[in-house]
This record gives C-alpha cells, sequence and structure tokens, in this order.
C-alpha cells in the first residue's frame, strides 16, 4: 500500500477552479454509463460519448451517470458545463488527492471521498478516489478506474419492489455511501484479524518481524483514518442540512448511516489504540530482556571480579613473595576462591537477584 507522490509545485500559481488531474492515469479512455429508471422501467447503457449525458440532466426518469476515468479534464469540464457544476468542484473531482468533503449549492450537492477495497487476492488494500453530484433528477458518479463495490446498489435497482425504484436522487445517493461504509467494516475486519494475530504473535515469542508488521498495520490504520474519519461528517451534514434535494422521509435511512459511520470510526480507534499498546509492550518486553541479560552478565562479572583479584595478586613473579613456594599453597588459593564463589552465588540468592 503507497501513496500516490504528488508534487505540490503541478498547481503552483495556477488558478482557482483549474482542472488539472492530479494522480495516477488508470485508464486508457474514459467511460459512461447510465442506469436510467423509474418504477416501471429500465435502462442500462453505455454512452459512446460525454456529450450524450446532456439527455439525461432533465429526463422525467432517474439518472445514475457513472464515469470512469479522471485523466480527461476536457471530459469533466464539459460535464460541468452541461450540467451547471462550479469549476471548483470539477477541480476536487480530478485531484485525487483531495480531502474528503461535503459541499451544497443551489442545485446540486458535492460529495467527495475515497472508495476502499482490497484486491482479489486480499493483500493489497486500493484507495480509490470517487465523487459524487447530487442533483434533482441525476446522481454522477466519477472514479478512477472501471470497477467499483456497488454491484449490490444495482442488483437492488432491477428490483422493480426495491426503494431504489420508487424514491429518489437523495436515496440512491444514500445506498451509495452506505456501500462504500459498509465495505470499510470488511476492510476494518481483516485489519482486526491483523492485529489478533500480532497479538498472539506478540505474547509468544516476538521478533524484528512482528515489530515490523506493527508498524505497517499502524500505517494502514493512519492512512484508514485520515480517509474515513470524514465521512462522519459527511453523512451528518447530508443528515441535517435542509434541501429540496433531500426529502424528510429518507432522513431516518440517512441517519443510520451516520450511525454506521461513527461506528466504523470506533473500530478504527480501537484498532489503532491496540497498535499502540502492542508497540509498546514489544519495546517493554525487549527492555525486560534486554535487562535479564544485563542482570546475568553483571552477577557474572562480580563473581570474577575478586577471583581475578586473586589471580592477579599470585600471578605477580616476585621473588620473595611469602607463598610462593609454599607446597599447598596452590590448593589453598584455589579452596579460597572456590569458597568466594559460592558466598556470593549464596549472598545473590538471598537478595532474589537470581
Amino acid at each position: 500500500m503507497t501513496d500516490f507522490k504528488y508534487d505540490p509545485s503541478v498547481k503552483l500559481g495556477m488558478r482557482p477552479g483549474e482542472i488539472v488531474h492530479i494522480g495516477e492515469q488508470k485508464l486508457d479512455q474514459i467511460r459512461v454509463r447510465v442506469l436510467d429508471f423509474n418504477p416501471q422501467t429500465i435502462e442500462l447503457k453505455e454512452l459512446s460519448s460525454i456529450e450524450e449525458c446532456i439527455n439525461y440532466k432533465n429526463h422525467d426518469t432517474l439518472s445514475w451517470i457513472n464515469i470512469d476515468g479522471l485523466h480527461d479534464t476536457e471530459a469533466i469540464a464539459r460535464i460541468g458545463k452541461d450540467f451547471n457544476i462550479s469549476n471548483l468542484v470539477l477541480e476536487d473531482i480530478a485531484n485525487t488527492m483531495q480531502h474528503p468533503k461535503f459541499e451544497e449549492y443551489e442545485d446540486y450537492i458535492f460529495i467527495t471521498t475515497k472508495m476502499i477495497y482490497y484486491t482479489q487476492d486480499t493483500t493489497t488494500m486500493v484507495f480509490e478516489h470517487i465523487s459524487f453530484i447530487l442533483g434533482d433528477k441525476f446522481v454522477i458518479t466519477f472514479q478512477e478506474r472501471v470497477g467499483d463495490i456497488f454491484l449490490p446498489v444495482r442488483e437492488r435497482i432491477k428490483d422493480p419492489k426495491s426503494r431504489l425504484r420508487n424514491r429518489g436522487t437523495d436515496y440512491l445517493t444514500y445506498a451509495l455511501l452506505d456501500v462504500l461504509v459498509d465495505n470499510y467494516f470488511v476492510i476494518l475486519d481483516k485489519i482486526n484479524s491483523e492485529v489478533n494475530n500480532l497479538e498472539e504473535q506478540l505474547m509468544d515469542s516476538p521478533t524484528q518481524e512482528t515489530l515490523k508488521q506493527m508498524y505497517k498495520v499502524k500505517r494502514e490504520l493512519l492512512r484508514l483514518n485520515r480517509n474515513i474519519r470524514p465521512v462522519r461528517d459527511i453523512a451528518n451534514n447530508l443528515y441535517s442540512i435542509e434541501s429540496p434535494l433531500i426529502e424528510e422521509k429518507n432522513k431516518n435511512f440517512i441517519r443510520d448511516l451516520y450511525d454506521h459511520t461513527v461506528d466504523v470510526n470506533s473500530s478504527l480507534d480501537i484498532n489503532r489504540e491496540m497498535v499502540s499498546g502492542m508497540i509498546e509492550t514489544y519495546i517493554s518486553i525487549t527492555g525486560n530482556k534486554l535487562n535479564e541479560i544485563m542482570k546475568v552478565l553483571t552477577i557474572m562479572a562480580s563473581i570474577f571480579i575478586p577471583l581475578t583479584f586473586i589471580a592477579g595478586i599470585y600471578g605477580m613473579n616476585f621473588d620473595n613473595m611469602p607463598e610462593l613456594h609454599t607446597k599447598w599453597g596452590y590448593h589453598v588459593t584455589i579452596f579460597i576462591m572456590l569458597i568466594i564463589g559460592a558466598a556470593l552465588l549464596i549472598y545473590f540468592k538471598k537478595k532474589k537477584w537470581l
């Protein structure tokens, strides 16, 4: 998992509202799909050009226009012109480094956030920039690449009895955001499993690799926190605003979405605290092990210091040393050294240093 390396000088000196794609180009060309529906009919269509989108601006039906690819700034500018979208909004749509945000305008509501999911091998976490334009009869979504997590929403729209077929664009936007938030739970559930595994390793036999994994998970959680936490404010704003685009009968669903975002952030905080605590525990365990090693070495040194002193005295080559030619001098000296060593060991045992 790596962040796109953003060069701030890219936009240096540009006027506000200048549409510049910031990020990695994920597609060769943009792809535009429209899901057009009402309680009686439904049509899924892929458009051949961005100009065709204007046909769905004032339809009698509801239209979900999905645009894959953010690198084509001319196409984004054309959408902005046709649907009267501010250039400041278009600028945020094309900037994949944009922080999640919520903005209310006279004719539409703008939301941008991150769609987060794992690749098929479930080893790489993908952060994809996604934006929503909520209008009276249309919802426009902008994504970086083809493919998303919204298949359950598309399947529900196919059901004539579904609320999605019988309610407005505000309910469709709620449904899309709800899938995003539900997928955050999937991400955090996998993170939680990693944290539990690391906790077991920590209590069993932690290694340097364990510490590396803990720091890796901590970085993932920090990035998740940066991109998930603002979604709570987005849901709260969507619930709180007095806008003709948000029907009162759908407020309870949006309130439920807000509750889910609170739960996600709570789970995120718990995992962050657990990982931070585990790192501190690892450092403490490592410190205790080092202290035990130093204690053993100190005790060994303390025992051998007097023995080395005695050996040093009798290692001096003076001719007139009194005990130098004593018959039992060697045996007596060794005996005394053993007694001193044993006495020190007994002393350390009584002091519970061993």
